[in-house]
């Protein structure tokens, strides 16, 4: 199997030599599914795209600092190429910025949640309409960092988990696209940086919560088989 990253941030630099880059934390967990899976990463805010979609399995879409909603030229040309995976059913991967993206340019809403800052590890109680999709449990837990979330579903889209805070935490739409709030990518480790990071913004309260939730297990590596098994079918 083959994999293009659609790569659509970069790690603070304070954080790479520990965590790697956002690529480099996809290939590792899908690394632990499949060995044998290869990638491609193409920096769609350079403008990178693949000169021909079938060059690869399927996509995977990152997680990124900025809204989708925002008005940026680049974020304009994944969400045409989106579409564009979309007409000729091509398997797509959405995670966080990238889950809330394929919505958007689909046809469905994105904005902030009234909650505020959604951080932590998170338990997303699936739908019956997981199952169709191979996400054969009634719940998972994976670490979330998000302000924005899916207020909408595009039409033909089906939810398929949600968690307290977050109503559309994953979402399927045809038989090609698979999607996630959470980040199955984001080690203990990298979770607790980012979370150290933002302490002021989130503020203490808050910030103790998340670090507490990292006593739940997680299942990240349950996400990620889910997601191989999806685009291999």
């Amino acid at each position: 199997m083959k994999l293009g990253i659609l790569n659509t941030d970069t790690v603070k630099p304070e954080f790479t030599a520990k965590h790697g880059e956002y690529p480099d934390m996809f290939a590792e967990l899908f690394h632990l599914v499949d060995p044998d899976i290869s990638f491609m990463t193409y920096e769609v805010v350079q403008g990178e795209y693949p000169s021909d979609i079938d060059e690869v399995d399927g996509y995977v879409i990152t997680g990124s600092k900025l809204s989708v909603y925002d008005d940026i030229p680049w974020i304009n040309d994944l969400k045409n190429f989106v579409r564009q995976l979309h007409s000729e059913e091509k398997k797509n991967i959405g995670i966080c910025f990238g889950h809330q993206l394929v919505a958007e340019a689909l046809g469905g809403k994105t904005g902030q949640a009234e909650t505020g800052w959604c951080v932590g590890v998170h338990k997303n109680k699936l739908t019956d309409a997981a199952k169709d999709y191979g996400l054969k449990s009634s719940e998972f837990n994976i670490p979330s960092n998000h302000k924005d979330q899916v207020l909408e579903l595009p039409p033909g889209g089906k939810l398929l988990a949600c968690t307290e805070t977050c109503p559309i935490s994953s979402m399927g739409l045809g038989d090609h696209i698979l999607t996630f709030q959470g980040h199955p990518e984001f080690s203990e480790g990298y979770a607790r940086a980012l979370l150290d990071m933002r302490l002021k913004i989130f503020g203490e309260k808050h910030y103790r919560q998340a670090i507490n939730s990292f006593k739940n297990e997680t299942n990240n590596l349950q996400v990620a088989s889910w997601i191989v098994d999806f685009i291999s079918r």
